[in-house]
């Protein structure tokens, strides 16, 4: 019936994930992708072996290809490959999950009007030499937004080898880069960021493979020269996966502008982290003057409630200086109340402009906090105690670890 249809621009869709298609899903799928001329958007999330099927359909010429999604099932490990002779110079779009690095390919060589990018691959040895990546970047000057993913870590040396075999001489600016999300060990990063000026930048998300010690200074070079980086409020939500930090341009800002996520499973960890980033971040902190610690956690366990060291927290909360609204989620009471508790260390030099402290009700009616709440009057800098119900702080986000996604990722299925 296709071959007998009027020559009408094709939208190719099927989102099964790990189930297989019928058969003839199938192969009214191979159909139309035959039709080349006439293929304008291809949205394919399948099982590898189906999809196999379709990539060495999809190859020569695909003159008004605007739209290209193609994704294997999540934590598949298989590297699929687009082929050689692959072309769009039409598109606009382009997400691949799980796929060897297309860099170099004919299909991002042609496709200069390119506005969104998103390349996720899973496997250590995708990760190219940055000057590659970067080659790859000068070639599409019109991208508003471009996500780049690691999702399998490297050790440090490997990527100092890496960069070792030759030195990065490429620089990049992308013009009109709007949005910019990078996944991967620190190491990669801090390599790249001082290669790229994104001078109209607003919303940057970094997602951190887990790793004992972090050192981020190009991060913060990278964040510096605009101002949509200066927030005032922030939130960091532990839960069993990882601790994301979410930075807001003003209190009542309903979306971030910065979000850094480190994959890590135990609460000590998680705090080490996030206190070791946010000690070189610190700079663009200084006006944030609300923060909230959020709690969310699918299976409780003694072994994710490691206690954190003292000094663990207190090299948190020092980035943080000049906050005056504390706001504390009822499972992370029992931590700070301990920490709160200053035995003998200088008052003023643990949020010294605290004036609001908010936690959930109960902890109000059995005086978790009475101790600090007593010393922050006797010291004449009193702290206003108040109780709310469950959730503390803003709630508007989308819990995407569990799905496999990340929080850099908002949107990993744009719709057609």
């Amino acid at each position: 019936m296709l071959a007998y249809s009027p020559p009408f621009p094709l939208i190719i869709q099927y989102g099964g994930g790990v189930h297989g298609l019928a058969t003839e899903d199938e192969e009214g799928i191979m159909l139309a992708l035959q039709h080349r001329d006439q293929v304008c958007r291809i949205s394919l999330k399948v099982p590898v072996p189906t999809l196999q099927k379709f990539i060495t359909t999809i190859n020569d010429g695909f003159p008004i290809l605007e739209y290209l999604y193609l994704a294997a099932p999540m934590k598949h490990n298989t590297r699929l490959i687009l082929p050689s002779t692959f072309e769009a110079p039409q598109l606009r779009l382009l997400i691949l999950r799980h796929f060897a690095s297309p860099i170099g390919s004919p299909l991002l060589t042609t496709a200069i009007g390119l506005t969104r990018l998103s390349l996720q691959w899973i496997h250590p040895s995708a990760y190219p030499h940055p000057n590659h990546l970067l080659q790859m970047l000068s070639l599409l000057p019109h991208l508003v937004t471009l996500l780049i993913g690691f999702r399998s870590p490297v050790s440090k040396r490997d990527i100092e080898r890496l960069l070792l075999q030759s030195p990065i001489i490429t620089h990049v600016t992308l013009p009109s880069l709007y949005s910019f999300g990078i996944e991967g060990v620190s190491t990669y990063l801090e390599a790249l960021l001082p290669h790229v000026t994104a001078p109209l930048l607003e919303s940057l998300g970094v997602l951190l493979l887990n790793q004992l010690n972090f050192s981020v200074p190009h991060l913060l070079q990278f964040m510096t020269p605009t101002d949509n980086f200066r927030f005032n409020s922030f939130k960091l939500l532990f839960h069993h996966e990882a601790v994301v930090a979410f930075g807001y341009p003003s209190v009542e800002a309903e979306f971030d502008s910065f979000s850094i996520e480190v994959r890590c499973e135990h609460l000590d960890w998680q705090v080490s982290s996030v206190a070791q980033i946010f000690n070189i971040l610190s700079p663009l902190f200084s006006n944030v003057v609300d923060l909230t610690l959020d709690h969310r956690v699918h299976s409780l366990s003694s072994e994710w409630h490691n206690q954190v060291d003292r000094i663990q927290w207190r090299e948190l909360f020092r980035s943080f200086r000049n906050v005056k609204t504390l706001r504390v989620h009822n499972g992370l009471v029992p931590e700070l109340s301990c920490y709160l508790q200053l035995d003998g260390e200088p008052l003023l030099e643990l949020l010294p402009e605290l004036t609001e402290l908010v936690c959930p009700v109960g902890s109000v009616n059995d005086k978790t906090f009475s101790a600090f709440i007593h010393e922050r009057e006797v010291a004449g800098r009193p702290v206003n105690l108040i109780g709310k119900t469950f959730p503390v702080g803003r709630t508007r986000y989308k819990f995407l670890s569990s799905t496999g996604y990340s929080y850099i990722d908002p949107d990993p299925v744009p719709p057609l």
